[in-house]
């Protein structure tokens, strides 16, 4: 579904990924780890073709085509969709609006979405206006069910979540990673029987890792991908031993080129 060969971006002239190679099958979900600042969302927003991302070398190939250059809504339009961390704020642009775009003239019952979020009350309000950090997260997981892409990006789904509505939002990116979040017409839904979503999700706290099913994980670390291993495992290590320990204990091959 997706292939990521040997990536190199920069930001504001400064080189952010250094060298990225990844590959996420159909149906698979990878998770990665990494200290703030080591690269992770540079390489989402890179993957969606977010503005400000200047892929200097390497090759994002996206359902057997290149997409490197292409410009984001274009990748929306493939089959791409994110949940970003830190989304803006629409003025003028009801929310309810936006999530009957995402579907794209496609056939949906925006109440029901809503319902299963408990977000039918924010529908007339203007995107993440005077939104918690739990709101934003349900309108972007919202907008997600909506647009029902292949490949879905999280950003730190937990962010801003307060445990009450963790159950929620971890049901959720549960469900659109399975394929089960679309309300549409009998005809579309038995299109999607055959289809096999993956996902790439960052998680710092790994809570989201209890409602969702993880095949694979890495470590990033100064801008490079290392030490794949359950993401269980990862998670675990990282909680005893930080993440430059955590490279050591897994003792593999790219971690020690990474720290040195």
């Amino acid at each position: 579904m997706l292939e990521i060969r040997d990536l190199h971006v920069s930001v504001g002239g400064q080189a952010v990924l250094k060298g990225v190679n990844l590959c996420v099958q159909p149906g698979e979900t990878f998770i990665l780890f990494g200290p703030n600042g080591s690269g992770k969302t540079t390489l989402l927003m890179t993957i969606m073709g977010v503005s400000g991302y200047q892929i200097t070398q390497g090759q994002i190939i996206f359902k057997g085509q290149d997409i490197t250059h292409a410009p984001m809504y274009e990748r929306a339009r493939l089959g791409i969709g994110m949940s970003f961390q830190r989304p803006p704020t629409i003025k003028g642009l009801p929310t309810g609006k936006l999530v009957q775009l995402c579907a794209r003239e496609r056939p949906i019952d925006l109440d029901a979405m809503a319902q299963k979020l408990n977000f039918n009350t924010f529908l007339e309000r203007d995107v993440n206006a005077g939104f918690s950090g739990g709101e934003i997260k349900r309108s972007e997981l919202l907008q997600l069910m909506a647009q029902s892409p292949d490949l879905l990006l999280f950003d730190e789904p937990e962010s801003g979540v307060d445990l009450e509505n963790m159950a929620l939002v971890g049901h959720t990116v549960h469900d659109l990673l399975a394929g089960k979040s679309q309300v549409l017409s009998q005809s579309l839904r038995e299109q999607g029987r055959n289809r096999k979503t993956c996902g790439l999700i960052i998680t710092h706290t790994g809570y989201i890792l209890q409602y969702i099913n993880a095949h694979r994980g890495q470590v990033m670390y100064h801008g490079k991908l290392c030490c794949e291993a359950n993401p269980h495992e990862i998670l675990k290590h990282i909680q005893e031993h930080g993440y430059r320990e955590c490279l050591r204990c897994l003792d593999c091959a790219p971690a020690k080129e990474v720290l040195a």
